[in-house]
């Protein structure tokens, strides 16, 4: 197998809360770098990966905490998933970059820690030869770009305008930006008021009350408020032009600082009239 083994399947037994039943749940882990050499050559582990999806059968829980990695890899994960029969929970629980949100999209339901981290961009490689082979290069990653937004569109809604704008400036999102945006589905929490007295419990609004949708339209602006879209391109943008401003102006004061400590222009005297100044003095010595 030429690829480290970037996954894990583990199992938990679990209560079924609707039937009461004890119910066997999968769990895939999918931590570090997706696949360290391309799985485009690859015949061997893709098909292991398969054959380990497919050994079992009930809903599956994949955490990720993947930096991102090969993105055909990636996309055949992500086809693997959202083929499979079963239902398909996604937790981040520490980011997801890259290839690895591509994979995240495959859930039917995506659930991100609070501290969790998602981040989308624009598909690099390594190309060499001549102007020809770098035409096929950016043509290739055109395409790669167009199939990553298939994903990103199918779970969010949002355009495919507005996401490869997003993938172009880099963006990284907290998990409230992530939900805001659509490529999470919710927050993951503790249980609500695990340690509350019920009369505690009793003061929280109660459905249908008015208290309810006035507490429900402020948490909205609050989660929306407190949500966090980072681009590194604009940073880096706003960074330079700070930097193009700031010694712009150090140019200038160091040029006026010249021209106030220059000395005095002259228009100069000629050599005839030096000559004369000479011989006038010579007369009187």
């Amino acid at each position: 197998m030429k690829n480290r083994k970037f996954w894990n399947w583990k199992s938990r037994k679990t209560l079924n809360r609707e039937t009461n039943e004890e119910v066997i749940e999968r769990i895939l882990e999918l931590h570090g770098t997706i696949a360290e050499e391309s799985w485009f050559d690859d015949d061997l582990t893709p098909k292991m990966f398969k054959d380990e999806l497919n050994a079992g059968s009930g809903d599956i829980t994949v955490w990720i905490n993947s930096p991102g990695g090969d993105c055909v890899a990636a996309a055949q994960i992500y086809n693997m998933l959202a083929n499979y029969k079963g239902n398909v929970t996604v937790k981040i629980d520490g980011i997801a970059a890259s290839a690895a949100s591509v994979i995240a999209m495959a859930g039917n339901t995506v659930l991100m820690s609070p501290v969790s981290m998602m981040m989308i961009h624009n598909p690099a490689t390594m190309a060499f030869g001549d102007h020809t082979e770098m035409e096929k290069a950016i043509e290739m990653l055109e395409g790669v770009k167009d199939s990553i937004i298939n994903a990103y569109t199918l779970k969010t809604g949002m355009s495919r305008a507005k996401l490869s704008r997003l993938m172009d400036a880099e963006t990284w999102m907290d998990a409230t930006k992530a939900v805001e945006l659509g490529f999470a589905d919710d927050i993951i929490t503790r249980n609500a008021f695990p340690e509350m007295e019920d009369d505690e419990v009793d003061n929280k609004p109660k459905k249908g009350s008015p208290n309810e949708d006035e507490s429900t339209e402020e948490d909205e602006k609050k989660k929306s408020s407190n949500s966090v879209l980072f681009s590194r391109k604009a940073v880096s943008n706003a960074l330079f032009n700070k930097l193009e401003v700031h010694y712009k102006k150090s140019a200038t004061n160091v040029t006026k600082q010249a021209e106030i400590f220059a000395p005095p222009k002259t228009d100069g005297v000629s050599a005839n009239e030096i000559r004369n100044r000479l011989d006038l003095i010579k007369k009187y010595i």
